[in-house]
Parts: structure tokens; C-alpha cells; sequence
């Protein structure tokens, strides 16, 4: 029998909430989260999928602009548009947290006019002290708290340690897939790994790291490709839960060895502390350690190294930055993280899009432009 790894997280990615309704029908409750500042592992240790919302770039915005103004966050403005259209009545519950304004926003918005049987907001500070730390884990405590009433029972120590060991091992196995990207050609392109990691964000880390175990094995089978050199890029910014993009920039001479993104690098190549103290190494990995830009570190470019230094460990010589109409966070910092990729000898290019991928044929163009740049 041959592998069945790739195909099945296609399968997961193209059905989207399929999984998530058969676990429901199951008698699961399943919770919606928009961000990691939440953390899943909560929602796993007392028994609800975590399921990750995704916006979708096929569907138009056609019943937010009812409710909500037109400048804001179009990905947040289209998540916000498909519970509308009743894509989000299988959820239980919908947990929002403090990751932007915009988000923040949307939570009072989606809660007032498509109500669900559950909600949560967890602020989460923008500076990082000991007491903006202790306070982002006393939110966290609520969370749980408020979780564990949804659950009908509290959330235990054990479980949430259980949870943690899950979701690490499913980060370490994701580490693994991204180091078959050092290969020239790597053994796994950008488009399937991402498939990968958003079909695994709708799913329980149990089946997660059975899928990426199954993947892992079906990669690391493959014989070295061969064929002409293609530029190696690394992929910066904003949330892209969709492969459309990576796939063009990957059919445009181009390899995208390595990102920085939400669904990607972000929130996966670390490691929660497994200790005595399990929100402690929440506030550790979730708040000091994500390298999100909507937590404020200064104004030091050095805080831009990480960028430098993820391209140089996966041969990439060029930074696509990818910007979302309207968010604040990243086009705050793009001024700056473009000097410091110039000062380390990194060309970037900046795509920027409205969540429709309407111009995707004119980014073809400028991606192919700054391919033959960089040969």
C-alpha cells in the first residue's frame, strides 16, 4: 500500500469543516479559535476540537459590509462574512483574543449580530513586562475557567500536560518537515507543506500527528529531485490560510524554503515548557516567545534577525512580503524589516492583496520580475 499522507491532507484542506462536522456529530463540541493567543491546547485538555476559522478568497464579501465598515481587516471582514452565510453554525463555541484591533473589533460585532451558544475574548497585552505577562496569564486562567464550564467539568493539570506533550510532538514533526527544506530542491515544496499545517489547524493533535507522521514518512521516501536551479525564498507576513499564492510564486521558477506566518514557522517550530507550570509556558511560547508584530519590541531592527537568520539556515535569497489591506501591525513594520533585509544582502518584494487574490495575474508578472532579479 502506498503512502496516503499528501492526499489526505489535501482531502482535509479542500473539505475544510468536513472533519470538524463529524466530530460534532460525535457528540464533540467544537470550539473556533482565531489565534493562537488562545491557545488549543486548553480547548483539547477539556475535551472540545480546537478548530481554526479560516476566511475563504473564493467567497466575496457580500454580508459583512451590512455590519461592518469597509477599511478594515479583509481577512477579519471575510471570517466575519461566512458565519453571516451560516459557513460557522457547526461551532459550539467561538473563542477571539486581543491579537489586533481589528479582531478585537469583530468580537463584539460577531457576538452581538450571529450570536454563539459560547464566547471568549482573551486580552492580551501589547507590551512585553512582568506585569503585562502576569496579566496575559491571569487571562489565560479565566479562559480555562471558562472553558472548563463549557466542558461541564474544570479543566485538571494532567490533562493539560497531556494536551501540551500532543501539540509539541506535532511541532516537532513539523520541524522535521521543514528541515527536508534545506535539500536543493527541497523534498517537500512550500505549497504542500502548508496544505499540510492548515489541514491540520481543523483537526484534534492527535490526528494531527498521525497525519504528519504519514507525511513525514512519505517525504523522506522521496529520492532526491533533480532539474535547474530555482530561486530559494523565504515568505514573510501576513496570515495566508490559503496555498493559491505560494503555489504561483512556486510555479514562477521559484521555491519557498521557508516562511514566517501564523500557519507556519510562527506557531510551530517552538516548543511549550513542560513544567510544573503549564499557562507559565503558555505566557513563554504564546506571548514573549510569537514573533507576531502586534506585540511591541522596541524599535531596534534587530528584532528583525530572526527574519535574517531563518533565510540563511534555508539558503534564501530573496523575502517575499506578503501585506493585507488594512493591517496596521505588519505595514508598521515593513518600512523596517525591509532595511534589514537589504543590510543583510536579502532582496524582498512586497505583495499586497485585499484577501481576494483578484490581482493574482499582476503579482505573477512582479513575482517573475524579481525572480530573474535575483538569478
Amino acid at each position: 500500500m502506498g503512502f496516503q499522507g499528501l492526499a489526505r491532507a489535501r482531502e482535509l484542506y479542500e473539505g475544510r469543516d468536513q472533519r470538524a462536522r463529524e466530530l460534532k456529530a460525535e457528540g464533540k463540541k467544537v470550539v473556533g479559535y482565531l489565534c493562537y493567543f488562545a491557545p488549543p491546547e486548553i480547548l483539547e485538555a477539556a475535551g472540545c476540537v480546537p478548530y481554526r476559522i479560516r476566511g475563504d478568497v473564493r467567497q466575496p464579501v457580500t454580508r459583512a459590509d451590512e455590519y461592518v465598515e469597509p477599511y478594515g481587516c479583509p481577512f477579519v471582514r471575510n471570517t466575519f462574512d461566512l458565519a453571516v452565510k451560516g459557513r460557522y453554525d457547526f461551532l459550539d463555541g467561538v473563542v477571539m483574543s486581543h491579537s489586533c484591533d481589528s479582531v478585537q473589533r469583530m468580537y463584539g460585532i460577531w457576538t452581538h449580530y450571529k450570536p454563539p451558544a459560547f464566547s471568549h475574548m482573551v486580552n492580551v497585552p501589547h507590551t512585553i513586562t512582568p506585569a503585562s505577562e502576569r496579566f496575559f496569564r491571569r487571562e489565560l486562567e479565566f479562559f480555562m475557567e471558562r472553558v472548563g464550564a463549557l466542558a461541564g467539568r474544570p479543566v485538571q493539570t494532567d490533562a493539560l500536560r497531556d494536551s501540551i506533550a500532543c501539540y509539541n510532538r506535532t511541532r516537532e514533526l513539523t520541524r522535521e518537515l521543514y528541515a527536508l527544506r534545506k535539500a536543493d530542491p527541497p523534498l517537500i515544496s512550500g505549497t504542500e507543506l502548508l496544505e499540510v499545517l492548515i489541514a491540520g489547524s481543523g483537526i484534534p493533535a492527535a490526528e494531527f500527528e498521525t497525519l504528519l507522521r504519514e507525511v513525514r514518512a512519505e517525504v523522506a521516501a522521496r529520492a532526491p529531485r533533480a532539474g535547474a536551479k530555482r530561486a530559494r525564498l523565504l515568505f514573510y507576513g501576513c496570515i495566508n490560510d490559503d496555498v493559491t499564492l505560494v503555489r504561483l510564486i512556486e510555479e514562477c521558477a521559484a521555491q519557498v524554503v521557508m516562511d514566517d506566518t501564523c500557519i507556519g514557522a510562527r506557531g510551530m517550530l517552538g516548543t511549550v515548557p513542560d513544567g510544573d507550570d503549564p499557562l507559565g509556558g503558555f505566557v513563554q511560547y504564546y506571548f514573549r516567545g510569537f514573533q507576531c508584530p502586534r506585540t511591541y519590541r522596541g524599535t531596534d531592527l534587530s528584532r528583525f534577525d530572526y527574519v535574517v537568520d531563518a533565510a540563511r539556515e534555508y539558503g534564501a535569497r530573496g523575502v517575499v512580503l506578503y501585506m493585507l489591506s488594512f493591517c496596521d501591525p505588519h505595514k508598521f513594520d515593513l518600512v523596517d524589516v525591509r532595511r534589514h533585509l537589504e543590510a543583510a544582502g536579502l532582496a524582498s518584494l512586497v505583495l499586497e492583496d485585499d484577501y481576494t487574490l483578484a490581482n493574482l495575474e499582476s503579482m505573477r508578472t512582479r513575482i517573475q520580475a524579481f525572480v530573474e532579479m535575483l538569478a
